[in-house]
């Protein structure tokens, strides 16, 4: 089984516990996979505004991956996050740029728009590309208001 996605890295392309990545490899995982912050495999969600959930945009960066192998699907239908992903194989396909981010996003619906505005730290400019200014307000400040789930942030992306 395959399921392509994006998994959040640290700059330079370590996960949350130091273990470093390469664009084009693949790794894998031995053991049942489990999801969650004491899980086994890698993480990844297949819709990019949800990486945002566990990563903070201005320290990571956002990859497209491929997960492959025994796959496990994760839903959470009480904080509203679906396809989400736990694999025992991934491949680091590329890293998205802003600009790539946001012309994707632009292309989605408006609930997942807004759900990125919330947790992507947009500049003025970028915001009203989505015409954004009056519904999340004109600067980081406010739309971080908007925010939900930054408390919940401890989980493996």
């Amino acid at each position: 089984m395959e399921v392509f996605g994006y998994k959040g890295f640290n700059q330079n392309l370590t996960n949350r516990y130091g273990k470093k990545f390469e664009v084009g490899q693949k790794y894998y995982i031995e053991g049942d996979l489990k999801w969650g912050p004491l899980g086994n495999g890698y993480h990844m969600c297949t819709n990019l505004e949800d990486c945002l959930r566990f990563i903070d945009p201005n320290t990571y960066v956002i990859a497209k991956v491929k997960g492959f192998g025994k796959i496990k699907l994760h839903e959470d239908d009480y904080y509203g996050y679906y396809d989400m992903y736990v694999c025992e194989g991934i491949e680091i396909i590329k890293i998205l740029s802003r600009k790539e981010i946001i012309s994707m996003m632009l292309n989605v619906n408006e609930y997942r728009q807004e759900r990125f505005i919330k947790g992507y730290n947009l500049t003025e400019k970028e915001l009203q590309l989505f015409k954004g200014d009056d519904k999340y307000g004109s600067n980081n400040s406010q739309r971080s208001q908007g925010k939900q789930l930054k408390k919940y942030r401890h989980y493996p992306a």
